[in-house]
């Protein structure tokens, strides 16, 4: 059953994956390119962007590699606390900014901190 949990966690970070870095990054991109950020602003942006959605593909990576390998569980808590950090910070920003909270990533990170924390 542990399998389930860690598999279903990197399975949801894939689905983030493809939203964030494709979707998400296609209406970002345009977005940013449309304001009035200097070209070096609009590359550190893009870049921070897209830094989240490697992140995102190696938490699935990295569960698909702990189901298949439970004597390597250890390597999920790193995973697990970035996840509940990014989670943190997201609600940490909402309460400056309510538009952050409109976001679905505290949800997702914590959801996937959860699975894996279910799973090891």
């Amino acid at each position: 059953m542990q399998n389930w949990f860690l598999i279903s966690g990197a399975i949801l970070s894939f689905i983030g994956v493809i939203l964030h870095g494709f979707i998400g990054g296609k209406m970002y991109g345009t977005n940013i390119n449309k304001s009035d950020l200097e070209p070096l602003g609009k590359t550190l942006s893009m870049f921070s962007w897209q830094f989240h959605t490697i992140f995102l593909f190696v938490t699935s990576c990295t569960l698909i590699y702990i189901a298949n390998n439970p004597e390597f569980a250890i390597a999920a808590y790193p995973i697990i606390c970035m996840n509940v950090l990014g989670a943190i910070y997201f609600f940490i920003l909402g309460i400056g900014n309510k538009e952050f909270l409109k976001m679905p990533g505290a949800i997702l990170m914590g959801s996937i901190a959860l699975l894996a924390w279910l799973g090891i």
